[in-house]
């Protein structure tokens, strides 16, 4: 294993961990503030990563840097007003809070790259690991928003899905989600999720950038 490799993998970490925490807070307290206490009584509204963290899923977006999970936040329907319209909301929320990370951190980037130029300014300060944790961040946060809007359950975007098909439709589609995680593993070795994602990534990567002030 190269000294490259393990560097990247570090540097990983604290994108990986704050995005995948900060996705599955943000389902939580939307979820409450909509009427459902379900995931403050489980301590799921929290900006702890150990409340939230998958094995299998954080090592996925480890390893592929575009596809991964948490552990599903807990929402019960029943307590809200309209559980539709509010499920999706929930679901929205997710994705989201990572574009906004996204985003926050493509703002650090420009502001970092420019500082860099600077007169009288160490440059190496902002070429070093910080100004590489900040760019993961960015790739990582929109990679998996994107991922998560996918309408394969149970992602995220599933739920969206399922809010805008007719009552007997939704009903046949919510039966798919047994079978999701294989779905899943189907598309992604197969390469369809891939084909899919990526350019959706690295368009909106650069517009992010590119748009930052």
């Amino acid at each position: 294993m190269s000294g490259d490799y393990i560097r990247v993998m570090l540097l990983k970490i604290p994108a990986i961990l704050f995005a995948l925490t900060f996705h599955e807070c943000a389902h939580g307290w939307v979820a409450t503030r909509l009427g459902d206490p379900t995931p403050g009584m489980l301590g799921r509204v929290t900006l702890n990563p150990l409340r939230h963290l998958d094995f299998v899923g954080t090592i996925a977006l480890f390893v592929t840097g575009m596809f991964g999970w948490a552990k599903p936040v807990p929402i019960n329907p029943r307590n809200f007003r309209n559980p539709s319209r509010d499920m999706m909301m929930v679901a929205l929320a997710g994705p989201a809070a990572n574009l906004f990370l996204a985003l926050a951190s493509a703002v650090i980037y420009k502001f970092m790259l420019n500082a860099s130029y600077a007169p009288g300014v160490a440059s190496s300060f902002f070429v070093g690991p910080l100004f590489a944790m900040v760019k993961i961040s960015i790739i990582v946060n929109v990679a998996l928003a994107v991922f998560n809007l996918l309408p394969v359950p149970p992602l995220d975007g599933s739920r969206v899905l399922s809010h805008f098909l007719p009552a007997g439709k939704a009903l046949g589609y919510s039966r798919l989600e047994p079978y999701g995680f294989l779905i899943l593993v189907a598309l992604i070795t197969t390469g369809v999720v891939n084909t899919v994602v990526s350019p959706l990534v690295f368009y909106t990567v650069k517009l992010l950038v590119s748009g930052a002030v």
